[in-house]
């Protein structure tokens, strides 16, 4: 039965074509992902000081690629800065090699046991450095099949962890999946998924962002796990037969847990679970995961698979004699 959902879902990430390797992606709309130093508190938003992401290569793909982050320092225009002055660093690590991904420990939403897994092909510790502030520091070249090959998600992948060291402020950053050191330009049939974000929400009122986890066919509930959205708006579901269910937002530190059925038309397609500002608040963080009936973790795809899910009005027509 597993096997089968796999084949769905790779089918459906060899038909996208599309570019989706950057996080945030255009179509999320969240301005930056966010990583405190260790020695934060978490009623600022992050929960555990550490993110890890998956990027897969097409097997076709045999040129080398590049990790690419944007403001990959911990000081300057857009991190966030605690006791007045910057102190904080952030490491990068890339991993490919058996276990990368299909370690279980990879796959969890807190950095437990052994979610380094794999074999450790480039790391960068930066702190507070001109020299990557609102530019690109690039990871890398690394061989495609260097990642660990994973036939289900449609080729090798790439896992990058990225752990807040030492201090209490928080890093404000972008990343890429490029063909070029000095470029972004996407690879054909790339793709990039996370099982957990932590991420950064946009100080405008009124503006939406989007998250999209992949409802596998064995999918019978959506268990959406948001931690510190400090009540600054809503939390609207959207699907092809949900139209906007307005789900409680989470308050200060705190975890809330909305839990969906899922419908029959929803199954192989994506949530759109969508956070609405209301509030002209600043510097709001929020960490979300989903989860189904068996507890497991559901990936979130930058582009959602099948694309952006559209709610499908239905409309019934009587007959009479």
């Amino acid at each position: 039965m597993k096997k089968s959902i796999f084949y769905i879902l790779l089918l459906l990430l060899l038909a996208l074509k599309s570019f989706a390797q950057p996080f945030p992606s255009t179509d999320e709309k969240f301005p930056f992902l966010c990583t405190f130093g260790k020695n934060s508190s978490p009623e600022w938003g992050d929960d555990d000081f550490n993110q890890t992401f998956f990027f897969v290569i097409p097997q076709t793909e045999k040129n080398p690629v590049y990790i690419r982050i944007f403001d990959a320092d911990v000081g300057g225009k857009y991190d966030e800065v605690h006791e007045r002055t910057f102190n904080t660093k952030t490491q990068y690590s890339v991993y490919g090699g058996k276990g990368a991904h299909s370690n279980p420990d990879a796959k969890k939403a807190h950095p437990v046991g052994n979610y380094k897994s794999g074999i450790l092909l480039a790391t960068k510790t930066v702190g507070q450095d001109t020299t990557y502030d609102n530019k690109w520091l690039t990871l890398g070249p690394f061989n495609p099949t260097e990642g660990e090959l994973q036939p289900d998600f449609g080729g090798y992948v790439l896992k990058i962890v990225i752990d807040g060291l030492e201090g209490d402020d928080g890093n404000m950053y972008k990343m890429f999946l490029s063909s070029k050191s000095s470029d972004n330009k996407p690879i054909e049939g790339g793709n990039a998924f996370t099982y957990e974000y932590c991420l950064r929400i946009p100080d405008t009122k009124g503006s939406i962002c989007h998250l999209y986890p992949f409802i596998a066919a064995n999918v019978i509930a959506v268990q959406i796990h948001v931690f510190d959205f400090d009540d600054d708006g809503i939390i609207r579901i959207i699907s092809v037969s949900k139209k906007g269910l307005g789900e409680k937002s989470s308050g200060n530190n705190v975890w809330i847990k909305n839990v969906q059925k899922t419908t029959k038309e929803e199954l192989n397609t994506s949530y759109d679970i969508q956070f609405i500002k209301q509030n002209q608040t600043k510097d709001n963080n929020i960490v979300v995961y989903t989860t189904n009936q068996f507890d497991e973790l559901m990936p979130f795809f930058a582009a959602p698979i099948g694309g952006v899910p559209k709610f499908k009005y239905k409309i019934g027509v009587k007959t009479g004699k």
